[in-house]
């Protein structure tokens, strides 16, 4: 940029002043041309990797995004507003990336290379420039302030909304069914209503920014044209080095005086992505942050010992509030361990702590006698299959909702971990068999055949740690009966811990331990006609 306004403003002085003539003039033409094509190969580039860096981030930001929202772990939160999650907040750190880190070195460099070339030929433009700059940063930053607040509140309203009107569309049958569809139309177009507000907002801080960081910047020009042109016609004779100002002087200050304003300009502008990607940080970090980092620095082999031990764990949720505290156990091969308790008592923290989805505040976790933190998080998860209280299924067929467990499988191993689970019975009834294809959640099968499909993944997995948190949760006793006998069969030879409420899965556990307060207790051995009595 400064050598094309030194080139221009040299072809205007010689053509003018000088009276050169347009042959002797094609060589400058040509340098001109000469740098116009490099500065546009050099845009473009700067386009492309700014481009390709906002794909990287975007790319990381969603994998640990999704890897935490997929948890079971995870605060429960309506599909629509999930669905926005991953797309509108990550999105906005797309022009932070691509747009104001460019803009910003940009804005430090260019007015400083510029204001230096300007004060080299008249000290007193220079000055102009430089006591000028300093106005658009301060004023930048304090609307930013506002701006970024603003765009948090959007970008929040702009997932609820999203969540709202995506889980009133999944229930419009319902709606219809209560006669709500008016009322939830009204309501909906509140919350539109509000949105709307909510964007004029950012847009209202947007354009006010921009007219004041306009109006200083068009007031230095200003201020700079009127001093050039008084000093060209002779009212002004300080502010040179030496001797009047030329044509060539006053015309290359006028030229660099907008392109030293403009990295400014442009660096306000994109202050708003920043201000919206700030707000979508602080919506996407609390959320990635349980994901970050997990078995990222695996050092150590996995043990041929698949003995699981718990020493001294304390973990839990909120700060100061423990849900486990100094638990300590050790789960063998071959044992059959139950936990109970009361609800809220920390089962499902316990076997989440066991899966690696929680980290423990104090104490350790060990496989083999090697720590959890020793070791990679898809070997750690390669040794457990786990059974939640809800099982989920996908959308397709009962035979690709099994083989979600060992995409790799042969249809041998599948039909043979069917049968183990006692789903190639069940299959029989289905319409097609176990091609027979599910909604998701489970979609079209009762809750013990959704169970099945659950004991068929393990069956398949064949991992030699099975954790159970109430497999038999609101089944009948025909259906539980059937599920512990595929449990029977499943813990074979392996360690296995279930927490439960039911007194038949307690009379099924070789050993049952209580958790209360945080704490496990032993019960020891529980006798099984009592049990079966008392259920």
């Amino acid at each position: 940029m400064i050598g094309q306004a030194w080139l221009i403003a040299s072809v205007l002085h010689w053509a003018i002043v000088d009276g050169a003539a347009l042959s002797g003039l094609v060589l400058p033409f040509a340098a001109m041309l000469a740098l116009l094509l490099v500065r546009a190969l050099c845009v473009w580039l700067a386009q492309a990797a700014g481009a390709r860096a906002a794909r990287r981030v975007k790319t990381a930001v969603r994998d640990d995004l999704v890897g935490a929202l997929r948890t079971p772990w995870a605060p429960a939160r309506p599909s629509g507003e999930i669905a926005s999650l991953v797309i509108d907040p990550v999105e906005a750190l797309d022009r932070y990336v691509s747009r104001f880190l460019p803009d910003l070195v940009l804005a430090l460099l260019l007015p400083l290379a510029m204001g230096s070339a300007v004060l080299a030929v008249n000290w007193a433009s220079g000055l102009i420039l430089m006591l000028s700059a300093p106005i658009i940063p301060a004023f930048m930053i304090l609307i930013g302030m506002g701006a970024e607040a603003a765009s948090r509140r959007q970008l929040g309203e702009q997932a609820r909304l999203g969540g709202y009107f995506l889980d009133r569309v999944q229930g419009l049958l319902t709606l219809r069914l209560y006669g709500q569809e008016d009322a939830e139309v009204r309501r909906v177009r509140d919350a539109a209503d509000g949105f709307r507000r909510r964007t004029m907002e950012v847009l209202r801080i947007a354009f006010l920014s921009s007219a004041v960081l306009e109006l200083f910047a068009s007031l230095a020009i200003a201020l700079l044209a009127i001093y050039v042109g008084f000093s060209l016609l002779g009212f002004y004779a300080f502010g040179t080095w030496g001797g009047p100002m030329t044509l060539r002087d006053g015309l290359f200050v006028l030229i660099l005086a907008p392109e030293f304003f403009r990295p400014l300009r442009q660096m306000a502008q994109s202050y708003h992505d920043r201000a919206a990607a700030m707000a979508a940080a602080g919506i996407l970090e609390p959320l990635c942050r349980s994901s970050v980092g997990k078995g990222a620095d695996a050092r150590r082999a996995m043990p041929r010992d698949t003995t699981l031990r718990l020493a001294g764990v304390t973990a839990g949720y909120a700060p100061g509030e423990p849900v486990l505290d100094a638990v300590d156990l050790t789960l063998a091969r071959g044992d059959r361990l139950a936990v109970t308790g009361p609800s809220g008592s920390g089962k499902s923290t316990l076997i989440a702590v066991m899966l690696g989805l929680i980290d423990p505040w104090r104490g350790e976790v060990t496989i083999g006698g090697v720590a959890r933190a020793s070791l990679a998080e898809r070997d750690w998860l390669a040794r457990i299959a786990w059974i939640g209280q809800s099982p989920h299924l996908f959308h397709g067929s009962v035979r690709a909702n099994v083989r979600m467990a060992k995409p790799d499988a042969d249809e041998a191993d599948v039909e043979a971990a069917c049968a183990s689970a006692g789903l190639a019975d069940l299959a029989a009834s289905l319409p097609q068999g176990l091609e027979t294809r599910v909604g998701p959640d489970g979609f079209g099968l009762s809750g013990g055949q959704v169970r099945r499909v659950a004991l068929a993944r393990a069956f398949l997995k064949d991992a030699p740690v099975l954790l159970l948190d109430e497999p038999t949760a609101g089944l009948d006793r025909a259906n539980e009966a059937a599920v512990l006998e595929a449990l029977a069969r499943l813990a074979d030879d392996r360690s296995v811990l279930i927490a439960t409420h039911s007194m038949a899965a307690l009379a099924w556990a070789d050993r049952v331990l209580h958790l209360k307060d945080g704490r496990l207790m032993p019960i020891g051995a529980v006798p099984e006609p009592r049990l079966a009595e008392r259920a």
